[in-house]
């Protein structure tokens, strides 16, 4: 992957945001009050899952009578999509917002469009994505996976605060098995089911409140490294291009969105 798309930086107010469009258009930066919100690095930040979220099993899946395979990039399974390893291009940009493109193509066999919108505002983050198709419908997925960090430098780790209808069991394979069980204590590598749209508060004691927000229905947490903790809005469960397929059309696209909203504790 290379691009000479540059790190397109936002600020509103006490916060600031970067976003590397060449690195799979991921959020690389967020600071509020000069504090990062983020783990740094080229595989973190907070990055898009697109045209699928989470796992594939085996890298498998049908659109019809098709078969398709895709890399399997974390055995045995396809993890994440394609968009976090594709350079996008920067459709426009301006002080607080901009947007971004990338052309579906190969190793996803269907031809098709993603953008993302990404909005500053003095006290919030909003994302949006969509995934429109070019010609033939293919089942699709669009989420994110944002790299909170645990400890922000001082005080206390965060603290993760929500209350799903339901929890996926998740098998052997780390793919659900298709039972909902009542959620279980974390540590969690597990998606949860939000029927009423995703609504996750981080906080960090004396310091932060962050609140992740969607209209999407499902979210998975995942806490089991000690420097950071995940939050993933996303539009369907993991695997879901097999067990719960939204197919996108010409003249039906995919989108959705998340808005972070942060206050002070200080």
């Amino acid at each position: 992957m290379t691009s000479n798309e540059q790190t397109v930086r936002l600020a509103h107010g006490n916060a600031e945001v970067a976003v590397d469009p060449g690195n799979g258009c991921r959020i690389s930066s967020i600071t509020v009050n000069g504090i990062e919100l983020l783990r740094q690095g080229a595989k973190y930040g907070a990055f898009p899952m697109v045209p699928w979220c989470g796992r594939i099993a085996e890298g498998r899946f049908r659109n019809g009578g098709d078969l398709h395979q895709m890399p399997v990039n974390s055995p045995p399974h396809a993890i994440h999509g394609t968009g976090r390893d594709t350079a996008w291009t920067t459709a426009r940009a301006d002080d607080t917002s901009a947007a971004f493109t990338y052309e579906l193509t190969d190793p996803w066999p269907y031809p098709g469009r993603v953008t993302q919108l990404v909005e500053l505002g003095e006290d919030s983050l909003t994302l949006t994505m969509g995934v429109e198709a070019a010609a033939d419908s293919f089942p699709a997925q669009a989420g994110w996976h944002p790299w909170f960090l645990r400890n922000l430098g001082a005080g206390k780790d965060v603290e993760i605060g929500f209350r799903p209808s339901w929890q996926e069991r998740r098998g052997a394979d780390h793919l659900p098995t298709g039972e909902r069980i009542d959620p279980l204590p974390g540590p969690w590598d597990d998606c949860f089911g939000m029927p009423d749209g995703v609504d996750v508060t981080l906080t960090w004691p004396g310091a932060l409140e962050l609140k992740v927000t969607s209209r999407a229905e499902w979210v998975v947490v995942y806490d089991e490294q000690p420097e950071a903790v995940c939050v993933e809005p996303q539009s369907g469960p993991p695997n879901g291009l097999n067990t719960l397929p939204r197919l996108v059309t010409p003249i039906d696209p995919l989108e959705v969105s998340t808005t972070w909203t942060w206050r002070s504790l200080a």
